[in-house]
């Protein structure tokens, strides 16, 4: 029994990080966006999905700024009741991808064509005259199934003062931590944009780092001062699509609701942007091992600072994202229960920084480090189907590279390649069947065609 259970905390977690590969990263471009407002991909975008300036003022008012023929509707009072327009904000999203290991996971065929990787159908743009959404339903080859992807629906107005000065607030309901966030230094539209499913992801990740992502329902109010000052707080509460009404079995259950915070500051000058920020949110989890949903549960804090830095010029596009995310975990539930951690106390710090550069929005690149450290967890750390390992730990550090292509502003070809100096807490000998496995082992080579129309 205790052997059956690690396992079970460790595929879960192992197949959470390799799933959110592929769901967490799915565009925030689409061309809905560009029918909308009648403008190119550019004036949004640097290259798709990362946000210019511009595009962030966009989302931060609510996806609603339009330049189409509209259905309106006024009271006696000329108070606007509907601003409809006459081309639905439609737009569809096709991946197709391969995916090459440096060795092959035990038992597996090296070489994954995924035909097509994913399908998603978005609704992205106005919806009311203060009101609009991003919502995206997406099929994806590794489940075989169709459900709700990221959303985020907002309201939105503005307040202007005749000297000049700004305040954008609003309200998002959406389904994931940092979905709703303008920059694209935090998780949820974070580099790697698009990541394989067929290799092996970071094993352990932060809760607000994607964890959670489309298993909660999230409420925030946020204020947008002068395009530059951003704040944003709110609540998440479980909102699992597969698991209702929620019970014993559903895992990563909320108790109660989840705090999420945000605090961010950017200035642009001349081409430049830069911003700077901290972002956090404390989460109580019921530990998913078919006990009751009442009693202890496993606390997570996590803060996180995040950098963005952006130059655009008719030619030459230059940007770079870094997040430093730290997580201390209380596992008063998970501990308890003597066989789903050897610690009551466990802390995860997971650092990322990319840089990125486009030669006149055709051909770029990117290229990035990744680092996740953390307290050692014997039992926790342990891979499926061994005895705990007192060396065990979630120790994981790589580097990513990616080459891009654009013939179009709405198609992509990428070639990415990741490698690791470490996973799971070791350069050699990681056991996954007990043949032993090297961290380069996991070093894969992901060629992705991605398709917007």
């Amino acid at each position: 029994m205790k052997i059956t259970l690690m396992r079970t905390k460790w595929l879960t977690g192992a197949l959470a990080t390799l799933a959110l590969a592929l769901l967490s990263t799915s565009a925030q471009a689409v061309p809905s966006f560009a029918r909308q407002t009648g403008m190119a991909c550019e004036a949004c975008h640097t290259v798709w999905p990362e946000l210019t300036h511009f595009g962030r003022v966009f989302k931060a008012n609510g996806y609603i700024l339009d330049n189409l023929k509209q259905v309106r509707g006024v009271s006696q009072r000329k108070d606007e009741l509907l601003s409809l327009a006459t081309l639905p904000p439609l737009s569809m999203m096709v991946q197709i991808s391969d995916t090459q290991l440096a060795k092959p996971l035990p038992d597996t065929q090296n070489g994954s064509v995924a035909f097509p990787q994913q399908i998603s159908l978005f609704y992205a743009g106005k919806i009311a005259p203060h009101g609009g959404a991003f919502i995206q339903l997406t099929y994806a080859h590794d489940s075989g199934g169709i459900q709700i992807d990221n959303a985020d629906i907002r309201f939105a107005d503005i307040l202007t003062t005749e000297t000049g000065h700004s305040l954008v607030y609003g309200v998002s309901l959406n389904n994931n931590p940092t979905v709703q966030d303008l920059f694209n230094s935090t998780p949820a539209f974070g580099f790697p944009y698009a990541g394989s499913s067929a290799a092996p992801g970071i094993p352990f990740g932060a809760q607000i780092d994607g964890a959670l992502g489309q298993n909660v329902a999230g409420l925030t109010g946020y204020v947008y001062l002068n395009e530059s000052l951003y704040a944003e707080a709110g609540f998440y509460r479980s909102a699992q699509q597969r698991s209702l009404p929620l019970d014993s079995s559903a895992a990563g259950v909320l108790s109660g609701l989840a705090p999420y915070w945000r605090l961010a500051y950017e200035h642009s000058w001349d081409r430049h942007n830069l911003s700077a920020g901290v972002y956090g949110a404390t989460f109580k989890l019921f530990p998913g091992n078919g006990s009751a949903l009442t009693g202890p549960t496993d606390t997570y804090k996590d803060v996180a600072e995040d950098l963005q830095y952006q130059f655009t010029a008719d030619n030459h596009l230059f940007s770079l994202q870094a997040t430093r995310i730290s997580e201390n975990a209380s596992l008063d539930a998970t501990y308890q229960d003597g066989v789903g951690s050897s610690n009551l106390k466990n802390k995860l710090t997971t650092t990322r920084a990319f840089a990125t550069y486009y030669y006149k929005r055709r051909f770029g690149g990117t290229a990035g480090v990744f680092q996740t450290t953390g307290t050692g967890d014997a039992i926790l750390h342990t891979p499926a189907g061994l005895e705990p390992d007192p060396t065990a730990s979630p120790d994981t550090t790589g580097w990513i590279a990616e080459l891009n292509y654009l013939p179009w502003m709405n198609t992509k070809f990428s070639l990415q390649y990741t490698a690791f100096s470490k996973y799971n807490g070791r350069t050699n000998d990681i056991q996954y069947d007990g043949t032993g496995r090297s961290a380069s082992d996991n070093n894969s080579l992901y060629l992705v065609a991605w398709f917007a129309f």
